[in-house]
């Protein structure tokens, strides 16, 4: 881990947009970044990650805002429970069937309890939360064939909707793992220290 913060930058390929973090990883994972995006419509999304020593999720909070409308997200867990707290300015359901867009539904959860087996976050669009559960598992470097399935909060944007989703890693080679989830696979290069650096049909490093 290097002992100065990290600034990483990834160009999106499958819409229009970006990625740019600032990363201290020297005890745990603290990140601050920023979403750049125009699918489903316009937006930017501002993002803070917090872990423990182990790169298990303490905290996210997140906001995403468009022309007529802002969310944001309180996402906690303390003890295996994750606590969801949010706000939202304007009507983002409007303006996303103006555009002829499904609408998103409320931020948040519901129901928080289904997310009790979950320890990492996934925020929809970032390539760098895939290095905490990585890291925690130990898979960049370890024996081909290796494979792991998590629960996450998966964070969808711009709705900020919280729901469990299962993701599966597997090693494929050292820092090559194989990302899987509801159908869609994906093989993801990651450089020495588990950053992305390239996520087929998602993003590409610049930096």
């Amino acid at each position: 881990m290097s002992p100065t913060p990290k600034s990483l930058y990834w160009v999106r390929t499958d819409v229009p947009g970006a990625d740019h973090a600032i990363v201290d990883d020297r005890r745990g994972f603290d990140a601050r970044g920023t979403i750049l995006a125009v699918d489903p419509i316009p937006f930017t999304c501002r993002y803070e990650l917090h872990t423990d020593a182990d790169w298990a999720t303490e905290g996210l909070d997140v906001s995403c805002e468009g022309a007529g409308w802002l969310r944001t997200l309180h996402l906690t867990r303390a003890a295996g429970r994750w606590r969801a707290s949010t706000a939202e300015r304007g009507d983002l359901d409007a303006v996303l069937a103006e555009a002829g867009h499904p609408t998103a539904g409320p931020p948040g959860t519901d129901e928080p309890h289904r997310l009790a087996e979950a320890r990492d976050v996934d925020l929809g669009g970032s390539p760098l939360f895939n290095t905490p559960p990585v890291r925690r598992l130990g898979l960049g470097t370890a024996p081909p064939g290796t494979s792991r399935t998590v629960t996450v909060a998966w964070v969808l944007v711009p709705s900020l909707r919280v729901m469990p989703v299962e993701q599966t890693y597997t090693t494929l080679d050292r820092h090559v793992v194989r990302f899987d989830s509801a159908g869609f696979t994906a093989d993801i290069a990651l450089d020495p220290e588990d950053y992305v650096l390239h996520y087929p049909g998602l993003a590409q490093r610049r930096g």
